[in-house]
């Protein structure tokens, strides 16, 4: 089980940090940054990726201690 939890985790990781398409941006935000240049867009895509991924992980753990709460798991 650490093995694939581990492995999810590398996959996740790589595909957000090294992939530049990983960037998650609106159309608004796309034309805001834009007009900002080059150095604020990526504190704004960093930012973002920050506040998406973040609910994902708190979620993702609370979802790993019900299962293993759970005596089937």
């Amino acid at each position: 089980m650490r093995k694939r939890l581990f492995l999810v985790g590398m996959i996740l990781f790589f595909s957000f940090g090294l992939v530049p398409e990983s960037y998650a941006q609106c159309s608004i935000c796309t034309k805001t940054a834009q007009q900002m240049g080059e150095k604020p867009a990526k504190g704004l895509n960093a930012g973002i990726l920050y506040l998406a991924g973040l609910p994902f992980l708190l979620g993702g753990y609370i979802f790993y201690r019900w299962k293993k709460s759970d005596k089937g798991f």
